[in-house]
């Protein structure tokens, strides 16, 4: 049969036109030719397979635009978060993260600048430096001998080679976040014998007894709360008028980190940068704007609120309404000044910004009946809202805060508090008898430091009775607590504890005024310390027995420290005005004195008075305690401080 004749095509091979036109040449199996003929089938299935996929996407742009819009709706919510929560990378911020590094032999206690404030052209030839020779940032005022060890490696330095020196220099010295100057003082003794005693500062002190890092150091935001539910992932720029360790300042630093805190993001405007303040701002994590003007504006236009915190910032605010329309309903103003020339400056813009903010009563009242005289109508009614004692503060004077831990109840820091009470009181040289009168106020004539050096001169010469010293009505709770007087009175004595040297607060004439009163009163300086700026205030607190707040003229404003010494359980002799009459309860919480000189003398018997009676001291500074853990608390402040929040801001 002819279908038995057919040959059949074996599968192995391919037939004729499936052949490779090589394929009459003898061809290896593992040649390049033979691999690329038998492995050139199946990538061009997954090609054809991914063209189609492109295909698919290409021809449905809705699923195509649906998936980039919520990856990148995703992107933006995780980092806009990780910013919110404060978990930045250290180049983000304008100067990095600088930490306190706490090592053997050397402090790092933030110090104010003290460049133009006349101290360092005041020779302190006779004072006694109690372990202050210590590294310190901020001004630094070193013994004689400390200078061998720089003079060494200056040495050293000197015999490289000039090239290579110049080079270490340029690494070695990176640019500072402020201004640290030194003040040479010479042949310094031991012992005093015209100025006064010089000792502090104690933060290591406070660091190794009450156990806790600069992290620690730091409050929490109640998540919770209606404050943070207000400002979460909000934008604020503060203002600072300075970076002084005084009042304004230190509020408004306490507020950057609070908002911090509680999720939102804050921009710092600094209008005078001179002062103690940066190196602590940068531990914060508070990012600080490098320039006040345009680069200030530019930001703030993005803010949901901007918070003033001085009258001396009225120049940035005219600046920055000038060049925005709705600028004006941005501006949250708080004033922390009571002097009629602060108003002067700042009548042209009163009138112009959403809100204003007061600190007391009697401020509000005074600004209200001057801006009646010059007929300026605001916008709104002023608020008000005083300030407190922050978490730190609190968590050292034994008061429950965001800090306290089960390792770290209140009883547990009481006794902590005591332990650093004695560690102190033994570095400034005080007998357990002896009664510690602390003012902590910058140096200049409002703050009365010079009135009350007369009085202790008064006090320490005449020594009044304390028949005589109730001069003022007495009601029936003060006479009890005068009743009893200790029959060891002869051996007691007062030390008068000033601060803030090296303040950029100070003025230096006054300054040299009163060691020109120190000097002529050699009886005096005996009884005198110094003490210089620093946020590190607990020691001296926990180490005083009686807190003095000599504000002159219209008074203190409100009187920050004098809320944190009746935490600590200070009774506070204050002056009979201002902001100051409005904590200070008289014969409960302390006692009042008048204004100028006939209030110095008042000053000296009230001193003599608690001098000779510890009993009312404990007694009073026991109420003061309470009526802070009222009234003064972080909690309090933040709550009045977010009712005015929600009415200024517009709600998302």
């Amino acid at each position: 049969m002819e279908e038995g004749n057919l040959i059949r095509m074996s599968p192995l091979r391919p037939g004729g036109s499936l052949k490779s036109p090589s394929s009459g040449k003898s061809t290896p199996r593992g040649s390049p030719s033979f691999r690329r003929l038998n492995s050139g089938r199946t990538p061009r299935r997954d090609k054809i397979l991914g063209f189609n996929c492109f295909q698919c996407f290409r021809n449905n742009r809705v699923v195509l635009w649906l998936l980039l819009i919520t990856l990148w709706a995703y992107a933006g919510f995780y980092f806009q978060s990780r910013w919110a929560h404060g978990d930045n990378k250290e180049n983000l911020f304008s100067g990095g993260y600088g930490g306190e590094n706490i090592v053997s032999g050397s402090r790092r206690d933030l110090i104010a600048s003290v460049s133009q404030n006349g101290i360092d052209k005041v020779s302190f030839r006779n004072m006694d430096v109690v372990n202050f020779t210590k590294n310190v940032s901020g001004p630094v005022l070193p013994k004689k001998k400390n200078n061998n060890n720089n003079n060494n490696k200056l040495s050293k330095k000197k015999s490289r080679k000039s090239a290579r020196n110049s080079r270490r220099r340029g690494q070695s010295k990176p640019k500072p976040l402020i201004e640290d100057v030194e003040i040479e003082v010479e042949d310094i003794p031991k012992q005093n014998t015209t100025y006064g005693f010089l000792v502090g500062p104690f933060g290591y002190v406070e660091d190794s007894i009450l156990e806790w890092s600069p992290e620690r150091r730091r409050g929490t935001c109640d998540r919770k709360g209606a404050f943070a539910r207000l400002v979460w992932s909000r934008k604020f720029v503060l203002i600072f008028h300075e970076l002084s360790m005084t009042g304004a300042p230190l509020a408004m630093m306490e507020l950057a980190t609070e908002f911090l805190s509680c999720g939102a993001t804050i921009s710092v405007i600094v209008l005078n940068r001179k002062g103690g303040l940066m190196s602590e701002l940068t531990r914060r994590k508070i990012k600080v704007l490098e320039d006040k003007t345009d680069l200030s504006f530019k930001t703030a236009m993005k803010a949901d609120l901007i918070i003033a915190g001085s009258a001396v910032c009225s120049s940035w605010i005219e600046n920055y309404l000038s060049r925005t329309v709705l600028g004006s309903s941005q501006i949250l103003w708080w004033i922390m000044e009571n002097r009629r020339e602060y108003f002067n400056r700042t009548k042209p813009v009163l009138n112009r910004v959403k809100k204003l903010i007061f600190l007391s009563e009697s401020q509000s009242k005074q600004w209200l009946d001057w801006c009646d005289e010059e007929n300026i109508q605001l916008k709104s009614e002023p608020a008000l809202v005083p300030l407190s004692v922050n978490d730190e503060l609190a968590f050292a004077a034994g008061i429950s805060s965001s800090l306290n831990t089960p390792s770290f109840t209140t009883e547990n820091m009481l006794e902590k508090r005591q332990s650093l009470r004695n560690a102190v009181r033994k570095e400034m040289g005080l007998n357990d008898d002896d009664m510690l009168a602390v003012t902590l106020s910058s140096i200049n004539p409002g703050k009365g430091q010079l009135l009350l050096l007369e009085s202790a001169r008064l006090m320490i010469e005449s020594g009044p009775s304390v028949k005589d010293s109730i001069l003022m009505d007495h009601d029936y709770n003060s006479r009890n607590l005068l009743s009893e007087v200790d029959v060891n009175k002869d051996l007691k004595s007062v030390k008068v504890l000033i601060g803030s040297v090296g303040s950029k607060s100070n003025k230096g004439l006054y300054v040299k005024t009163l060691l020109r009163y120190l000097s002529e009163h050699s009886n005096l300086s005996k009884s005198i310390l110094w003490t210089p700026a620093t946020t590190r205030v607990a020691s001296l607190y926990s180490a005083a027995d009686v807190y003095v707040m000599n504000s002159q003229g219209l008074g203190e404003t409100f009187g920050r420290v004098t809320i944190e010494a009746m935490a600590f359980g200070l009774p506070v002799l204050g002056t009979d005005s201002g902001g100051t009459k409005e904590i200070v309860e008289h014969n409960v919480t302390g006692l009042l004195h008048p204004l100028g000189r006939p209030g110095a003398r008042v000053l000296a018997k009230n001193l003599q008075l608690l001098l000779e009676n510890a009993s009312a001291r404990v007694e009073m500074g026991i109420r003061g305690r309470e009526k802070v853990e009222r009234m003064y608390l972080k909690k309090h402040m933040f709550q009045k401080f977010g009712e005015v929040l929600y009415k200024c801001m517009r709600i998302k």
